[in-house]
């Protein structure tokens, strides 16, 4: 199958959801310190939404400087907390300390993408969905962790909400895809309109 675009990530998820939407790629992961790159965001006042943007965008500018010619897929999800960002945990205390804080409350996820092609950006989107966790007891969440921490370690919030983490939620809104980390159905419509896939 010919490559449509090159996915500037590792992310298992996202792979699947572009190749089972018959789209062509190859993942080529942009080592960028996402760190370093927060923290300075967070120093400078940025909101969620554009610290979401701009870690997109710089995985996307990274690997498009290496492959010219493509389309260059850069995406990045961040959690906002009542003005905080949160990120992944790095242990499973981390990441019951982030349950405990987001337990019983609402919280937004935004998901950002970004398309280059010859280290000039194309397209970007950034979506949007907020969720409300139940008061699930402490005692669920320390079994749910020790269950799922090898799936969930690489998840903002500590959880996936494809797998046993939709358990930990009262209610949802918005697009399932965006969940996931991907707005999948602007990014579809987008290289539609282009003609860069079929229509």
């Amino acid at each position: 199958m010919p490559v449509d675009l090159i996915l500037a990530s590792s992310s298992a998820i996202r792979a699947e959801l572009l190749r089972n939407a018959g789209l062509g790629i190859e993942t080529l992961p942009a080592r960028i310190d996402e760190e370093a790159i927060r923290a300075s965001f967070a120093a400078e006042g940025m909101d969620a939404r554009d610290v979401a943007d701009a870690l997109a965008e710089a995985k996307a500018a990274k690997i498009s400087a290496k492959r010219p010619g493509m389309l260059v897929l850069g995406c990045d999800q961040v959690l906002e907390h009542r003005g905080a960002v949160i990120g992944k945990p790095e242990t499973p205390e981390a990441a019951a300390d982030q349950l405990s804080r987001l337990r019983g409350d609402r919280h937004t996820l935004l998901s950002a993408a970004v398309v280059y092609r010859d280290g000039e950006p194309l397209w970007r989107h950034v979506g949007v969905a907020r969720l409300e966790m139940r008061a699930f007891s402490e005692a669920y969440a320390a079994d749910y962790l020790a269950r799922n921490w090898d799936s969930i370690r690489h998840s903002v919030g500590g959880y996936k909400l494809e797998e046993e983490g939709v358990r930990l939620f009262s209610r949802i809104e918005g697009d399932h895809f965006t969940i996931l980390g991907l707005p999948l159905m602007e990014l579809l419509a987008w290289l539609t309109l282009r003609g860069d896939i079929a229509g």
